[in-house]
């Protein structure tokens, strides 16, 4: 590779990093004030969040154009604690992911979690811990970065074919996403319950394991994270791997 090449390559990075860092720190503010359950929502490339049925009526009245969208959002209420969705939330995001990849690829209009979003180049969770250290945790994931990573465009080829989008044709490509050994020999499924009983019940034993679930999730998604005190209104300082 070329010397300017390798500039131009680099210096993409850092722009990319600098608006993942705009986009959850912006999130995290936004988010903060809602004491919601569960929802989803789609922010646009001018930063305005529409929870998603607001998106969705808006889209039907042609008051929005797909293309506007930017960033398909998952705000995850906590009431305990769960260290999965606090260090790793994308683990617990194979809904999020299915969902959002369908609806960039302009999908749907009447199913529950899937618009046409074709404009969507950013996928976030965002997870609020809402008893003890009160504090928003959000990261921020390139959406074609994870769907290649986690063989989600390949999947979704081959489930879709030339049938339309249903709710058997989304749960399928969830049940498959979840299933894939991706992180160091292990599902998403199993990957939650190891690091669950390193956390929450301190088994040792299971450090290597979580430390190479945790390589595995970094390389797959490549996540910007930041965390956010509800308290003191203040990020904390963290080097993108804060406290994992």
């Amino acid at each position: 590779m070329k010397i300017d090449e390798l500039l131009k390559r680099l210096e993409n990075i850092k722009i990319d990093e600098d608006e993942r860092r705009e986009i959850a720190e912006y999130i995290a503010r936004k988010l903060s004030a809602k004491d919601s359950v569960d929802i989803y929502y789609i922010m646009t490339k001018d930063k305005k969040i529409y929870d998603f049925d607001s998106y969705r009526n808006l889209f039907k009245i042609d008051g929005i154009s797909p293309d506007d969208a930017y960033v398909y959002v998952e705000n995850h209420y906590l009431i305990g604690y769960d260290s999965t969705n606090y260090f790793y939330p994308f683990l617990v995001g194979t809904y999020l992911l299915s969902c959002a990849y369908l609806s960039k690829l302009g999908l749907g209009d009447d199913f529950y979690r899937v618009v046409p979003a074709t404009g969507l180049k950013y996928v976030s969770m965002a997870i609020r811990l809402s008893r003890g250290k009160r504090r928003i945790v959000v990261e921020v994931v390139d959406i074609d970065t994870a769907a290649i990573n986690t063989n989600l465009q390949t999947l979704i080829r081959g489930i879709l074919g030339t049938k339309q989008i249903d709710d058997d044709v989304i749960d399928k490509v969830i049940s498959q996403l979840s299933s894939q050994k991706l992180f160091a020999g292990h599902d998403f499924y199993e990957a939650r319950d190891i690091v669950n009983s390193y956390y929450a019940f301190q088994e040792i034993s299971l450090a290597k394991e979580v430390e190479a679930i945790k390589d595995a999730y970094n390389h797959i998604f490549q996540p910007y994270r930041v965390v956010y005190d509800l308290k003191t209104k203040q990020f904390q300082v963290s080097d993108n791997n804060e406290d994992r």
